[in-house]
């Protein structure tokens, strides 16, 4: 595991130790052949790789073209020599995976096909069907790929961040009250709906309030820690954190 975090019943306070990050071990390690840097960067590019997949798509490429670049495009990443050579610019995660992107997508693609490598085979599955059925959900924007990128990018972490968040409640039990507060996560204004919440769980309106509070206070907390896997510095975790909110517009209702 590449950072550790205190475990506390849902809705307690929970301060996230960090001793190390997904991102921050690959960096670190980018020189040598390190079973820790090779898991966390699977494990970075198993969770963040949907963004990508919509970008190439947001770029014009048809489905076949999309699914054949995505493979070769990590193929290509997961070279252990990779690192090596990779953009300088690369503190973060999201940044560094568009620019890697981008630069494949100018230089390697035409060689990839030509070559048609069967070294380079991928070694971390996805689910590329899957993935072109939720891109044809997708809602129609004017956006720049770039832009829609950062988007579907931030909207990606924060339902990892929920995903988590809501096992964490089904393990203690109380399942029923996160499906019951998560439409309200997002710091609504809804007097009624508390109201409403009560009369379902057998609850008074003062309880879910405070049970809303202490929601929002380990969402935050586990947003943190999650973000913070993806960036190679700390000190760059709050800025992070800015940037994602205020790409989905939700920073006033998350961090009031």
């Amino acid at each position: 595991m590449m950072g550790r975090e205190t475990k506390e019943a849902p809705g307690a306070v929970a301060q996230p130790l960090f001793a190390t990050t997904h991102w921050s071990v690959v960096l670190a390690t980018a020189d040598q052949d390190s079973p820790e840097a090779a898991a966390a960067l699977e494990q970075l590019c198993r969770t963040y790789w949907y963004p990508l997949y919509a970008y190439i798509r947001w770029r014009g490429y048809s489905l076949e073209d999309a699914q054949d670049l995505t493979q070769q495009f990590f193929a290509t990443l997961l070279r252990k020599d990779y690192f090596r050579r990779a953009d300088p610019e690369r503190g973060r995660f999201r940044c560094f995976l568009l620019r890697s992107l981008q630069n494949f997508l100018i230089n390697e693609w035409n060689r990839a096909q030509s070559r048609k490598q069967g070294g380079g085979a991928i070694t971390i599955p996805l689910a590329l069907d899957e993935a072109e059925h939720h891109y044809t959900r997708e809602p129609v924007t004017t956006l720049t790929p770039e832009l829609a990128y950062e988007r579907k990018w931030a909207m990606t972490l924060l339902e990892q961040v929920s995903s988590g968040l809501r096992h964490e409640y089904v393990e203690a039990g109380n399942g029923r009250v996160f499906d019951e507060l998560a439409e309200l996560l997002w710091g609504k204004d809804a007097a009624i709906s508390y109201a409403r919440i009560a009369e379902h769980l057998d609850m008074t309106e003062g309880a879910v309030r405070g049970a809303m509070h202490r929601l929002r206070v380990r969402f935050r907390e586990r947003l943190r820690t999650e973000v913070a896997h993806t960036v190679a510095d700390f000190g760059e975790v709050e800025d992070e954190l800015r940037h994602l909110l205020a790409v989905v517009s939700q920073s006033d209702s998350l961090w009031a």
